[in-house]
């Protein structure tokens, strides 16, 4: 799929340094060379591993091809999010997981940080909600605000099964039925091909409802550049081709098996020793306020992925490192003193933009009182650059490891160059560590004991488990 020109996408390539994660920068806290080629095989295994699977749905490796294969799926997405932007003044997502961090990650990275509250005309389409929680708060606060007659909910589930999605949905369908209200007219489905509730629920009313398939071998952490993704940002007007050929951009980018020439190699082979280490909390922490929520994706995809209690082996290994979202300039006044002085125990990871989508000048004034004055004539980018690389700076001198993902700017293209780097190193991280990437056992037993709770059917003997479990102890209640 063509993109713009070639110096264009070279232009806007994204790149990483990790300068501030060796010796040459930190002396004695730092990563040696040596270091770097002892795991040398491991990282080229790991590598080979997600190379040679690339698009196994068994292995939930589909995503690895959906920047390649979704043309129809993309002009079908193009051509519904055009009559949604005609119809409805509001698209609300109903999802929970990367069903709605993808979405709303991308809806901020690239819209208006105040589009919900920009006039019609200048918002140019929808107001957008994504509905990830079941708090009755949140639910009954949406309703005040939007006329179901005049919106259009994407229900994101799989399975048809997930209780907190079908429970919006339910709460949805009602509401619209208690109007006297269509619900294929009202309601788009992104579910599996052919299996599930929500097929089910489209059988019912016979077919009417527009579907889109979330595909096998894409786990909802990966499936941001899917219809899960796609179809929200499109309604948006956001450049759904430009982010798949950023993702196939940093895909070729990434196809070398030497960790010098392969960023997410890099990125993960660098967070592998140290979390051997011992540097178990990895901070991510972008300069950007439109990349605020990159970190909350990004705390899903790694913990998830990687946080695992036993290894392809059977051996219990308990590995992973826990994410931290973090943002910067906001938080060197609340986190960071903590990443300086205290316990060696933190990778932190800059994400940088080199250009901002405006500049705002600083206003001279205050000329009397040099801790102000010196910033008139200065741009409210310069400061942010200044501040980000100063931190930077501060924590390699502490002897505190970090590296930083460098963004040209923030568009289509590069985001989509950073969702594909994050899910590449991912994937090589838990190849390194010989763990299951792309399964999540632990959400499983919180699911069940959910369903036992609420008396679902096939689920009575963990619920007299659960109440056949030792009392607790009134004397620990304070």
């Amino acid at each position: 799929m063509a993109y713009k020109t070639r110096e264009w996408r070279n232009a806007m390539r994204v790149t990483v340094d990790y300068n501030y994660m060796m010796e040459k920068s930190l002396g004695d806290k730092g990563v040696t060379d040596a270091e770097l080629r002892a795991i040398k095989g491991k990282a080229e295994q790991a590598f080979e591993y997600v190379a040679s699977n690339r698009g196994k749905d068994e292995l939930f490796m589909g995503w690895t091809e959906l920047p390649y294969n979704q043309d129809e799926i993309v002009a079908d997405i193009l051509a519904t999010a055009k009559q949604i932007r005609k119809k409805f003044k509001n698209f609300v997502v109903l999802g929970i997981g990367g069903s709605a961090l993808g979405p709303i990650m991308v809806f901020n990275a690239l819209k208006h940080l105040h589009y919900n509250e920009l006039p019609n005309k200048k918002r140019g389409g929808p107001r957008f909600y994504v509905e990830d929680n079941v708090d009755p708060v949140r639910m009954q606060a949406l309703l005040d605000i939007i006329d179901p007659a005049e919106t259009c909910f994407n229900v994101i589930s799989k399975s048809g099964a997930t209780s907190e999605t079908m429970a919006q949905y339910l709460i949805i369908a009602d509401a619209l039925e208690k109007r006297g209200l269509s619900l294929p007219e009202h309601m788009i489905f992104t579910t599996d091909a052919s299996r599930g509730n929500l097929i089910k629920i489209d059988e019912k009313y016979g077919g009417k409802f527009k579907k889109y398939v979330l595909p096998d071998g894409v786990g909802g952490r990966f499936s941001e550049l899917c219809p899960v993704g796609l179809l929200p940002a499109a309604v948006l007007g956001i450049d759904i081709k430009g982010m798949l050929a950023g993702a196939a951009y940093m895909d070729g980018v990434c196809n070398k098996p030497n960790v010098s020439k392969n960023p997410a190699l890099a990125c993960a082979a660098l967070q592998y020793i140290t979390a051997l280490q011992g540097k178990n909390i990895n901070v991510l922490m972008p300069y950007s306020d439109n990349l605020k929520l990159m970190a909350d994706w990004y705390c899903q995809l790694w913990a998830e992925s990687l946080g695992k209690a036993v290894d392809y082996a059977g051996n219990t290994v308990n590995v992973g490192t826990t994410p931290v979202k973090s943002l910067g300039v906001t938080d060197q006044h609340s986190q960071v003193q903590l990443y300086i002085e205290g316990p060696y125990d933190k990778v932190i990871t800059f994400i940088s933009v080199g250009k901002y989508a405006c500049e705002s000048v600083i206003a001279h004034g205050c000329e009397d009182i040099p801790d102000v004055g010196f910033l008139g004539g200065h741009t409210m980018e310069e400061l942010i650059q200044a501040e980000n690389k100063a931190t930077a700076y501060a924590l390699m001198r502490a002897g505190r490891m970090n590296y930083t993902i460098n963004l040209p700017e923030v568009n289509a293209f590069t985001l989509g160059q950073l969702m594909f780097l994050f899910e590449l190193q991912t994937a090589y991280t838990g190849a390194m560590l010989n763990i299951n990437t792309f399964n999540q056992p632990g959400v499983e037993n919180g699911k069940k004991a959910t369903f036992a709770l609420l008396g679902k059917k096939g689920y009575e003997g963990q619920k007299k488990e659960m109440d056949s479990a030792p009392a607790l102890e009134d004397k620990y209640v304070v």
